[in-house]
C-alpha cells in the first residue's frame, strides 16, 4: 500500500493531516502542489474519483486572486486547466491510497476519522 499526501507546507489542514499520519505511524509520502506542481495524469486520477466541484477550492487565497473572467463560464473543463495552471486551487489535503489490485481511495480535505481508519 502506498499513501501520498498532496498539499501545500503552509497550509494549516495540511499541518493537521501529517500530524495525525505522523502521530498514527502511518506511512506515506507528502507531495507539496506548489513546489512540485501536478501532472495532468495526477489530476485526471483525482478527477475519476470526485467531481471538479469537490477538487477545487473556491474558497482559497489563488481563487480569490484570480481574474474575473478566468472564473467564468465555470465548467468541468474550465477548472482543469485552471487546476493545471494554478495547483494550489486544488482543495487540500488529498490523500491517495493506492493498493495492488484494487482501485485508488482518495480523500479530499482532512477527514480524522478516515485518516485514523488507515492506521488500522
Amino acid at each position: 500500500m502506498t499513501i501520498t499526501v498532496y498539499g501545500i507546507k503552509t497550509c494549516d489542514t495540511c499541518r493537521k493531516a501529517r500530524r495525525q499520519l505522523d502521530a498514527d505511524n502511518v506511512a506515506y509520502r507528502y507531495h507539496d502542489l506548489r513546489e512540485d506542481g501536478l501532472d495532468p495524469q495526477h489530476l485526471d486520477q483525482f478527477l475519476r474519483h470526485v467531481d471538479w466541484q469537490t477538487l477545487l477550492n473556491t474558497r482559497s487565497t489563488s481563487w480569490r486572486q484570480l481574474d474575473a473572467a478566468d472564473k467564468k463560464p465555470l465548467d468541468a473543463e474550465r477548472a482543469r486547466e485552471l487546476m493545471l495552471a494554478n495547483p494550489t486551487l486544488i482543495k487540500r489535503p488529498v490523500l491517495q491510497r493506492s493498493k495492488p489490485g484494487t482501485d485508488d481511495t482518495l480523500i479530499v480535505g482532512f477527514d480524522p476519522a478516515r485518516y485514523a481508519a488507515l492506521a488500522s
